[in-house]
């Protein structure tokens, strides 16, 4: 019977708990109401809390605050669509609660679920009830009575868990969708999955074998190689220094540095922030440093001096303390190089389908992430993709309503301001870089990218991923779907059937673009378009591949 966790017995808590949810995803991706398969709840928790099992594999914490650090940390940059975002929001806040602990007792663990809540509360634009919030909500309030009334951290855990399936029996209720389709929240049966694996790590029970393992990144950008002539300035310089207060501005600091210097980069958090920066004075960079908190640790290396010695074919004398603070500094916290800014705006688009991408290429987006439809990419994925791009201000356009919260994670998380136009299609996202002018100021381009995404309206056909009676609609596994703005409008065993709907429904269009998808010939999409500029002949229609997986057909109406 634990009555206290350690770092040690947190890490394998996690390590259980996702062990649980892989387990069972199918399970809970089949509690998703909309029968589309596009980004189901189950996948994208299981491949969120993934990347923190990954992670707490690769340490040793010392303390329960250092193991709830690690994890907190992890599932940032996993988080995959709303539901894994709002996972990690719940263990960033217990991360917070526990921060500088050696042990939680049952108390401790109550309350940082707790505050775990408020963290997933306040981030959540809009909290609706009937969801993970609730059902998370409600489990650490009883787990904080039952702490309150002596439990140790087992039974704490487990009435919990128990007030949380109570709570979830409920979601049917409180939820409209839920109680139609006659199923709980599939987010807040995962949450419950997870705390199920970890109470069973507490009791001593076995992890499930069919875990899959996660997926890794492995690139690594080599900064090792550096001739002579690309040296501008002397001494490759490192240091951390301790806030002297939490919330202090350091833009001075960064405006000074970058005038004595280049290659800088300053990464922060609450308490301390850690600086790389190439420069010929490292003292006056020191010194003006330490206006802002204590300095703590420090490595100035010179490069000039390391070059010659490579060049020699000896080993460069070099400070060790600070290797992977620098690292982490010049790669990013995610291992990947963060391009120089050399414009004041960029932009980057999140598709799936080579067709989408090179439209979103041609209309001026300097990059653009892999991923939508089925496989929602990770806050990390999007953050890699936004520091490649060039430029002081990164526009992200999601093009997925499942996408824009992992993507607004990404706030603070680069040097780069980050500004995430929530478009939820791909044609708003078109119709938004339409409307780009890229020497604007950044607000204006903010407000005419936003505006723009009202004036376009997305229809998509897809097929059934399973059985469903839906909004008046009996559906079957296989058959057709058309939606319109993200809300089913038809079905039918025939895909021309649906088309015909479509194209009635956008005889007041003036122009109508048919992205048709990897599984759809060129010879069908351009008689989709001949069935279009039938019904609609005043209409300019557009026929291109998308290339886009799982949806026939993307369509836009403005």
């Amino acid at each position: 019977m634990s009555k206290e966790i350690t770092g040690a017995l947190f890490k394998q808590m996690i390590l259980h708990g996702a062990a649980a949810i892989t387990a069972q995803k199918q399970a809970i991706n089949d509690l998703n109401v909309f029968p589309v398969p596009d980004g189901d709840t189950g996948t994208n928790m299981s491949m969120t809390i993934a990347t923190a099992a990954e992670a707490l594999r690769k340490a040793a914490p010392a303390s329960v605050g250092q193991a709830s650090s690690v994890t907190a940390s992890a599932l940032l940059q996993g988080a995959r669509g709303n539901s894994g975002v709002i996972l990690s929001l719940l263990f960033r806040g217990l991360s917070k609660a526990l921060k500088g602990m050696e042990t939680a007792d049952a108390a401790a663990f109550a309350a940082a679920m707790q505050e775990g809540v408020a963290a997933a509360y306040k981030a959540v634009m809009k909290p609706a009830e009937g969801t993970v919030l609730t059902v998370s909500r409600l489990a650490a309030k009883r787990a904080v009575d039952t702490a309150a009334e002596g439990a140790d951290v087992e039974a704490t855990l487990a009435a919990a868990i128990e007030e949380g399936y109570d709570a979830l029996a409920q979601t049917t209720d409180m939820n409209p969708v839920l109680k139609k389709a006659g199923v709980v929240d599939a987010g807040g049966k995962g949450y419950l999955l997870i705390l199920e694996g970890m109470l069973a790590e507490l009791r001593g029970e076995p992890i499930p074998e069919s875990m899959e393992e996660p997926e890794t990144h492995k690139e690594k950008a080599d900064f090792n190689a550096m001739a002579q002539e690309e040296i501008t300035f002397t001494f490759d310089t490192v240091y951390v220094v301790r806030k002297a207060r939490e919330d202090i501005d350091l833009m001075p600091l960064r405006a000074y540095l970058s005038s004595i210097g280049d290659s800088l980069v300053i990464g922060e958090d609450d308490e301390t922030f850690k600086v790389h920066v190439h420069t010929d004075i490292p003292g006056a960079a020191l010194t003006e440093s330490q206006k802002y908190g204590t300095l703590e640790l420090a490595k100035v290396e010179n490069m000039r001096s390391q070059a010659d010695a490579l060049a020699a074919g000896q080993t460069a004398q070099s400070t060790d303390d600070l290797d992977a603070i620098e690292e982490e500094l010049e790669n990013g916290e995610s291992g990947h190089k963060v391009a120089a800014p050399e414009k004041a705006v960029g932009f980057l688009a999140i598709c799936a389908g080579d067709g989408l991408a090179a439209v979103f290429r041609d209309l001026g987006c300097d990059a653009v992430v892999s991923g939508g439809q089925t496989m929602n990419p990770s806050t990390e994925s999007i953050l890699a993709g936004i520091d490649q791009v060039p430029a002081e201000t990164v526009f992200v356009l999601p093009n997925n309503g499942n996408i824009i919260m992992a993507a607004q994670q990404c706030q603070g998380l680069t040097e780069k301001n980050v500004v995430v136009i929530p478009s939820k299609t791909v044609p708003q996202g078109i119709t938004a870089m339409m409307n780009v002018d890229p020497e604007a100021e950044v607000a204006s381009i903010t407000e005419a990218m936003t505006e723009a995404l009202s004036t376009v309206t997305t229809s998509q056909i897809t097929y059934a991923a399973r059985d469903s009676d839906f909004d008046g609609f009996e559906i079957h596994q296989g058959d057709y779907l058309a939606l319109k703005e993200g809300k089913l409008f038809g079905t039918d065993t025939q895909l021309d059937a649906l088309l015909e709907k479509l194209a009635e429904e956008g005889k007041d269009a003036s122009f109508i673009s048919l992205y048709y998808g990897e599984d759809v010939t060129e010879e069908a999409a351009q008689a989709a378009g001949t069935r279009f500029q039938a019904v609609c002949p005043d209409a300019e229609i557009s026929v291109l591949s998308g290339g886009q997986p799982v949806y026939y057909y993307i369509i836009s109406f403005e």
